[in-house]
């Protein structure tokens, strides 16, 4: 964003304003402020994947460097419900944040072991709000409200201040049957628009699908009749966090006379924060991964990891068959019960072609009614809007075609639509809403436990050897920088060739070496420098590559 601009415009201490550092125009790495009276309260703090077109990067985060610089005014965090994209980042975070951090029972319990692995639990301390609760963080008066989604206890949250309310939706739907938790609570959005609502800040993902998102229920009668009638082994891949869907895949499962395995960190979390939390009563309890693999074919299934293509999941290392506990192959069925999140469909993809490889039968959602999406399609915010009546839109939570869509159909239904970005300060009052100033956003990747920026020099120099490779020289030469022995010269990557290609490159450095002026050679820097320039220049007459060149220079 206008770095100049929000250095140059001071923050507002009589306003209510939202902020996106996060998640508005992209799908995850939630992020949400809203600042009133010049205090801030945080909505949200998840992860984002890098995709094809990021391939240095597994996992990113928003980057908090505005918010961290004001954390003194910085009153909570609330996380709305427990998908990644929502609290995956918090545990990365929290230290530059140092806030508390409020949310409801099941996400908390959730919370706790991120933290917990993170070695952060005796530091970040997790409030747990109750259902339908009240949260005061003055000058923000919060009520959160019971939705439907794909999770337990997801919840939106309206936040009442002098300006006005603001309903901020988080991700919901609205299911008459969601197996687990009550439907999303109409009464009590239709009190908010009994109340008056200055501004929705509303889930964008399905804004351009028509009809209804479908019910949890009806998932779990076509799981029950597809498993019932499958042979051989059978795995199925889910987010973890939905409870719902889990239960039903269990349930599908005994009554089809099989035994039901967990394989993955994140379900066997996910399972310990359900029970802890009084969900999945109903279920025996699961096996162990190494007792699955005594379990005859017919009467084993797998719940596992690996739904949007995860390289390191479960289901990753099973189509490989590296998997130490379990293997697939001909006669197995593979289903994917979930939806491909944009930006990790080439992974998926490869994936069920792995599985396909070994002789497994793969069913997806474009085959089979394995899935439902969690969040609302158009009737649904069609509905929404008739409850809440908000004076202002401002549709959140996905890419710029989501939105834009969102936004022209809170218009036909009589709300006054505001299109933001990540980095957008909308003023919401006093006056008329406007985007009135930009502050810094950008994007983290997570890298063993390290936050690296996109643009720095670490994932800037693995993106070039990516793409352009990489030469490494080790050099020996003596007090006067003549070259003593045969350099050693590798390419990794670059050449198919075996010693040819490297035996080409030491000659050449040596040659350029030895032509060079004495005093350049009498110093290591410039003589580390002149054979960087001379590997570079010799790959990319080749290859036409500017490869990364390291240079081990000793001196005898």
């Amino acid at each position: 964003m206008n770095d100049v601009l929000a250095s140059a415009v001071p923050d507002a201490a009589d306003d209510l304003a939202f902020i996106p550092l996060g998640g508005t125009g992209e799908i995850g790495m939630n992020l949400n402020v809203y600042r009133c009276d010049g205090r801030l309260l945080a909505i949200d703090c998840g992860i984002g994947f890098g995709g094809p077109e990021m391939p240095e990067v597994d996992v990113m985060v928003p980057d908090p460097v505005w918010l961290a610089e004001r954390r003194d005014r910085l009153v909570g965090l609330i996380i709305t419900h427990a998908h990644e994209d929502h609290v995956g980042a918090v545990a990365h975070l929290w230290p530059q944040l140092r806030c508390p951090i409020y949310a409801g029972p099941f996400v908390a319990a959730v919370l706790r072991r991120k933290l917990g692995e993170a070695g952060l639990a005796g530091e970040a301390k997790v409030h747990v709000v109750p259902l339908s609760g009240n949260l005061s963080l003055k000058p923000f008066e919060c009520q959160f409200l019971r939705v439907a989604h794909s999770v337990p206890e997801a919840q939106a949250v309206a936040i009442r201040t002098r300006h006005g309310l603001v309903l901020h939706t988080g991700d919901w739907k609205l299911d008459p049957e969601p197996l687990i938790g009550p439907p999303t609570d109409e009464a009590a959005f239709d009190a908010l628009g009994d109340e008056g609502v200055l501004a929705m800040v509303c889930d964008s993902t399905n804004a351009l699908v028509e009809g209804h998102s479908g019910s949890e229920a009806e998932v779990r009668r076509n799981l029950a009749a597809l498993i019932k009638g499958l042979r051989g082994r059978v795995a199925v891949t889910c987010f973890a966090t939905n409870l719902a869907r889990v239960e039903s895949i269990a349930l599908a499962a005994q009554a089809a006379g099989r035994q039901v395995a967990l394989f993955g960190r994140s379900l066997r979390n996910a399972e310990a924060a359900a029970r802890e939390c009084g969900y999945l009563k109903t279920i025996e309890p699961f096996v162990s991964e190494d007792e699955a693999g005594y379990i005859p074919d017919d009467n084993l299934l797998i719940i596992c990891t690996g739904s949007q293509g995860e390289p390191r999941s479960a289901l990753a290392k099973i189509g490989a068959d590296t998997h130490p506990a379990i293997a697939l192959g001909e006669g197995d069925t593979v289903i994917f019960s979930s939806r491909m999140i944009p930006g990790n469909e080439r992974g998926i993809l490869q994936m069920q072609d792995a599985l396909a490889r070994r002789g497994c039968r793969v069913l997806t959602a474009d085959d089979h009614m394995v899935h439902v999406s969690g969040h609302p399609a158009r009737d649904e915010l069609r509905r929404l809007y008739g409850l809440v009546r908000p004076k202002y839109a401002v549709p959140v939570h996905g890419e710029w075609r989501h939105l834009s869509e969102h936004a022209a159909l809170a218009r036909e239904l009589g709300a006054t639509p505001i299109l933001v970005e990540d980095g957008d300060v909308l003023r919401l009052s006093p006056g008329r809403p406007d985007v009135v100033e930009g502050v810094p956003t950008g994007r983290l990747a997570v890298d063993n436990g390290r936050l690296l920026p996109l643009t720095g020099g670490v994932l800037s120099a693995r993106k070039r050897m990516l793409f352009n490779g990489v030469v490494i020289a080790s050099l020996a030469v003596d007090g006067t920088g003549r070259v003593l022995g045969t350099p050693q010269v590798s390419a990794p990557g670059l050449f198919d060739g075996g010693e040819d290609d490297s035996a080409q490159l030491a000659a050449e450095l040596a040659r350029a070496v030895g032509e060079l002026p004495s005093t350049l050679r009498r110093e290591d820097d410039a003589l580390r420098e002149a054979a960087r320039s001379v590997l570079r220049r010799a790959v990319g007459r080749r290859l036409r590559k500017r490869p990364n060149v390291e240079i081990h220079l000793l001196r005898v």
